[in-house]
């Protein structure tokens, strides 16, 4: 997702995976720096990606709004990221998540 890690540099965030599921995406990102800034980077991806839809398929892509949870102390980004590559396999999408070609993670084994 070129578009997608680029909006993640842009604005100091290390992409540690995505899946995009048939009605939804999940992210996983890590501030880099004070300046990360996940609303701009939400934006930002959101207006890139969605403009680029609306010109090839004629229609809108986004909801207007997102959904965030900050990870807290103790959570493990693995254990997380784990959770997210497997919603295909809960949703009967894919038998094994490493079939699914709309995820990826450097945490995908």
């Amino acid at each position: 997702m070129p578009i997608l890690k680029e909006c993640c540099q842009k604005t100091c965030f290390e992409l540690h995976g995505y899946c995009f599921m048939p009605d939804h995406l999940h992210l996983l990102v890590q501030g880099l720096s004070g300046q990360s800034d996940l609303k701009r980077c939400i934006s930002r991806f959101k207006q890139m990606s969605g403009y680029r839809f609306k010109r090839r398929y004629g229609k809108q892509l986004w909801q207007p709004s997102y959904y965030d949870h900050v990870l807290r102390k103790g959570e493990d980004i693995a254990t997380v990221m784990k959770y997210i590559l497997l919603n295909p396999v809960r949703a009967g999408l894919a038998e094994d998540f490493r079939e699914y070609p709309y995820s990826n993670s450097k945490y995908a084994k």
